[in-house]
């Protein structure tokens, strides 16, 4: 198991063939049109996590990375989806799905709970600890040193074994049809966010 860096693009033929995909990535701050894309994480679930790192005067011109985000055969993976996907849509101006999120999955399953962060899912699901230290730092510092990378590859690492038990979960439960619904409307839910419709309830009678 490793973790490889990159700048500006993933190379090619480093992930495997038609397996699902876990998708992550690292900006500037919360506000999609201000705050630049700075890094991409992913994984094709096989031991590795690959790091793509977008500088301050980068085009953003990812052919490899742009091809196997946009591929509509190959499943994403998210935690919190909703952000990820704007990003990458702003940025990188393609739609990254289709898409599975576990932040939804354990919203529609574990509702024994309101704790549905990542380090909270990878402790209670997987037994494995991870650490946040790294989540508020510079990520467009010129060196992303070894603690951001490992904390970057530790966003994508898990979901492929996350994914696998709430798939069992929402079948027990009988969720998988709305859950995959929600799924499906999430590249949506994004555009509106980046149109200007990040808080309101469009479908509510106000």
């Amino acid at each position: 198991m490793a973790v490889y860096f990159h700048e500006e693009d993933l190379p090619a033929g480093v992930l495997a063939e038609g397996t699902p995909l876990a998708v992550d990535t690292e900006t500037m701050g919360l506000v999609t049109h201000r705050d630049r894309l700075c890094l991409v994480q992913i994984s094709d679930g096989q031991g590795d996590e690959h790091l793509v790192r977008f500088g301050v005067d980068s085009t953003f011109d990812a052919p490899n990375l742009k091809a196997v985000l946009a591929d509509p055969g190959r499943i994403k993976l998210y935690h919190f989806a909703r952000f990820d996907l704007a990003a990458i849509e702003h940025w990188l101006g393609v739609t990254a799905a289709p898409v599975f999120c576990t932040k939804i999955a354990s919203k529609l399953t574990r509702t024994y709970t309101d704790r549905h962060g990542l380090k909270m899912l990878v402790n209670e699901l997987l037994g494995e600890d991870i650490s946040k230290q790294q989540q508020s730092s510079d990520w467009g510092a010129p060196v992303i040193n070894d603690a951001q990378r490992e904390y970057a590859a530790s966003d994508v690492r898990f979901l492929h074994r996350m994914r696998d038990i709430f798939e069992e979960r929402l079948l027990r439960e009988g969720r998988m049809e709305i859950a995959q619904a929600c799924f499906d409307f999430l590249p949506t839910r994004a555009r509106l966010d980046l149109a200007g419709w990040p808080n309101a309830d469009i479908f509510s009678h106000e």
